[in-house]
């Protein structure tokens, strides 16, 4: 058995093919999907593909930073909120990096601007590559662990 690598219940991720440097992430192993905040979502086509271009606030309660993102759009598919109200929500591929290592995840969009976090990091994304340890936070991003969170799911 391969030793899985240890994070905490939140975390610093990036996700470099759309340009995010740094977002920091809920782990939700009670998610089975990943969801990223965005928001202005428009489908369009290129090269007789569908994309997808979507802004993101990487940062909670930071309206002023904005990046825009294009993506394929991989399929739209019927959420479930933890409130549980179905969304039927544009469904991308990108890569995540997190502890040294870089994979291929699908992420929903959806606003989630009354959220604590602008970016869920659901079970399918982690399984087999990391083992969650609820008592902490920030354990592969240790210099994130003196900022002061408030207001988080």
């Amino acid at each position: 058995m391969t030793e899985l690598s240890p994070i905490g219940w939140r975390e610093y991720i990036a996700l470099p093919e759309l340009n995010i440097p740094e977002i920091k992430a809920k782990i939700d192993t009670g998610a089975r999907s990943s969801a990223l905040h965005a928001f202005a979502i428009a489908e369009f086509e290129r090269d007789g593909q569908t994309m997808v271009r979507f802004s993101v606030h990487p940062y909670q309660r930071d309206s002023d930073r904005v990046i825009v993102a294009e993506a394929i759009l991989l399929d739209r598919r019927s959420v479930r909120s933890s409130s549980g109200a179905s969304q039927l929500r544009p469904v991308i591929q990108t890569v995540v990096e997190l502890g040294g290592q870089r994979w291929a995840i699908e992420l929903t969009l959806t606003n989630r601007d009354e959220m604590g976090f602008r970016m869920l990091l659901g079970r399918e994304a982690i399984r087999q590559r990391f083992l969650v340890d609820a008592g902490n936070s920030y354990i592969q991003n240790p210099q994130q662990q003196n900022q002061t969170d408030f207001n988080e799911e």
